[in-house]
């Protein structure tokens, strides 16, 4: 309803971008997911949509041209899988200097959404910061298996911490242009798997990953749009677990490990 009435802009002056994709079905109701960034206490001074289909490019729907007339840039763009929902931005600017958060199309965004996370990049403006945070498990020198990491369960910075984009992460222009600089190596290390590459670049370029509160939120899924959920694959049939394999290296799980270690010996000096 908002949608075909609403006449104020979706963007605003907080110097931030932010970024999300959409495919298939999705398109139909992916304006809800804007919608309710847009109604925000805060608003991003750039709101993008990327695009990797031309025919759904040229053929959107009119809830979606609504808010192209109220500030949305809808972008068409290659396809990059997940990654198309940061990667296109990343690679447009020479020298970030803005921070961007992504979001996801299936999920409908409270108004301090945007507001939380600003705040946490104030504070703490070298990290990565989001909303829904795991911490990944290390057994017999290896890593977990993705569906036994827990849920972090405090604000604290550590290298195990892993953002998955579902309720919205910000990132620092650091990690932008250490992004901008590997390219497009995802598309053969881990093609279907975006939060995966992103961690292990924080995890090489030294830069922290936290959680905005002590509790993780996963915020309210638009109903009918996990008819294409990736999540099925990566999860369901363990293909988290596949791409894990595949990227991370001796060197980064004894990097993992000596972290998990450190943190157990000083729970227990407590």
């Amino acid at each position: 309803m908002r949608n075909g009435v609403a006449r104020d802009a979706v963007t605003g002056t907080a110097d931030v971008v932010v970024s999300l994709t959409s495919y298939g079905d999705r398109i139909h109701s992916v304006a809800v997911a804007i919608e309710s960034i847009g109604r925000g206490t805060v608003k991003p001074r750039r709101l993008i949509l990327w695009l990797d289909s031309r025919e759904l490019f040229e053929a959107r729907p009119e809830s979606l041209a609504r808010l192209e007339r109220r500030g949305l840039e809808v972008k068409l763009t290659s396809n990059y899988g997940p990654h198309t929902k940061y990667f296109p931005f990343v690679q447009s600017v020479e020298g970030h200097t803005a921070r961007l958060v992504t979001a996801d199309d299936d999920i409908i965004y409270p108004r301090n959404w945007l507001a939380l996370l600003l705040d946490a990049s104030r504070r703490h403006p070298d990290a990565i910061s989001g909303h829904w945070v795991s911490v990944m498990g290390i057994s017999d020198g290896a890593v977990a298996e993705y569906g036994t990491w827990p849920r972090a369960k405090d604000t604290a910075v550590r290298p195990t911490n892993f953002a998955p984009g579902v309720s919205g992460v910000i990132y620092p222009p650091a990690m932008l242009d250490e992004l901008r600089r590997r390219g497009d190596g995802f598309l053969s290390a881990c093609p279907g798997a975006d939060d995966i590459w992103l961690h292990w670049v924080a995890l090489r370029a030294g830069i922290p990953v936290r959680q905005v509160r002590s509790a993780p939120r996963h915020f309210p899924i638009i109903p009918g749009s996990q008819g294409q959920a990736l999540m099925k694959t990566n999860v369901g049939e363990n293909r988290n677990d596949h791409w894990i394999r595949g990227l991370y290296t001796a060197q980064d799980v004894a990097a993992l490990s000596a972290t998990t270690a450190g943190l157990q010996l000083n729970q227990r000096g407590r």
